[in-house]
């Protein structure tokens, strides 16, 4: 085995451990928590979280076998059904983060009539969107046979080489397909996200306004006291950003690659480097490892949430325990806060 595929054999197994597990752990806690199962962002993570945790026991490690093993992973109508998987959970992932972002979106921008725009049953609606929009194009490649072993990325997907009597659908259906997936998504969350950071430098700079003029009153304050809150303003607009930028970020720098590769691949005749492949397809599933941290598992929400987790399993008393949250879930709340970069206006029930 070349340095290359053994880099890439241990990025794969490193790939499917962490998302494993961490989506694993989201899913405890959408389970232990119930103010996280009452709110309507939770249906959209358990969906995305069933997508990643499904795509990690099927692909992934078909994906690894093949890498090490440098042959085809099973028989041809078990490639098949990996293959229809690998779309459907890929598609209806995307899907489930483009509907996450229009829910925080709606919830910054539109606080107070929340609960009236977004509500379980359109929360319903929006996933049965996603999964007939995912099977559409799976049970379309399905049919026309268009699924199988793909050399280049070492795994049971899409492959044109199963098109060779039907190039041009092939080509009609991989851009078509992209451009209702990834293009679409990719939109949504730029112009989504973007009016989140307007509405949270809005807020922040509010906040700055009423700091400065309470230093200004407060004549007698040290200097180090006037010093840590002029940087806590920077670090209030910096984490704004950079919360805003993890989102778009992420899917962008994991799906960009793997996308384009494919589109190339329509229009050339020269071989790709397997190893591009591969690292490509890679990144493609390292999004499956990131999604829990970057819409759950660094939240305060579910933080406290593995605290309390911990803290049974070591049978000590916590403050924020379940009958803590429920008290609180009875009270309900209005609140809007930037707090770590993150406006968030969401009353609960």
């Amino acid at each position: 085995m070349h340095t290359a595929e053994l880099a890439l054999s241990l990025l794969l197994v490193v790939i499917i451990v962490v998302s494993l597990l961490s989506n694993v752990l989201v899913l405890i806690c959408f389970l232990y928590n119930a103010e996280i199962r009452k709110q309507v962002p939770g249906l959209f993570i358990l969906n995305l979280t069933f997508c990643n945790l499904l795509l990690s026991a099927s692909s992934m490690p078909l994906t690894l076998f093949g890498v090490l093993s440098n042959a085809h992973p099973g028989g041809h109508i078990f490639c098949q059904v990996v293959g229809f998987l690998d779309t459907f959970l890929t598609t209806n992932s995307m899907l489930s983060m483009a509907a996450l972002s229009i829910d925080r979106w709606v919830a910054v921008v539109f606080p107070l009539s929340y609960h009236s725009r977004i509500r379980h049953r359109d929360a319903v609606i929006a996933l049965a969107y996603t999964w007939v929009h995912s099977l559409s194009f799976s049970v379309v490649a399905a049919c026309l046979s268009w699924v199988g072993y793909h050399q280049l990325y070492a795994s049971c997907t899409l492959c044109n080489g199963r098109a060779v009597n039907a190039k041009t659908q092939f080509a009609i259906y991989t851009v078509v397909q992209h451009s209702l997936t990834f293009l679409l998504v990719s939109v949504v969350l730029c112009v989504t996200y973007l009016k989140v950071l307007k509405v949270a430098r809005f807020h922040c700079k509010r906040i700055d306004v009423i700091t400065m003029q309470t230093l200004v009153l407060l004549v007698d304050i040290h200097p180090s006291v006037r010093q840590r809150c002029l940087e806590e303003q920077k670090r209030r607009r910096q984490r704004a950003t950079r919360k805003i930028s993890t989102f778009i970020g992420t899917f962008v720098i994991c799906f960009t690659p793997y996308v384009i590769t494919r589109i190339v691949e329509l229009f050339v005749t020269e071989p790709f480097n397997p190893n591009w492949g591969v690292l490509c397809k890679s990144l493609a599933y390292s999004k499956a490892a990131c999604d829990p941290f970057v819409y759950s598992l660094l939240r305060h929400q579910y933080r406290k949430t593995c605290s309390d987790i911990i803290n049974r399993l070591l049978k000590r008393s916590s403050p924020n325990g379940s009958g803590h949250q429920q008290e609180n879930g009875k009270i309900g709340r209005a609140k809007e806060i930037v707090n770590d970069g993150e406006v968030e206006a969401r009353p609960t029930h």
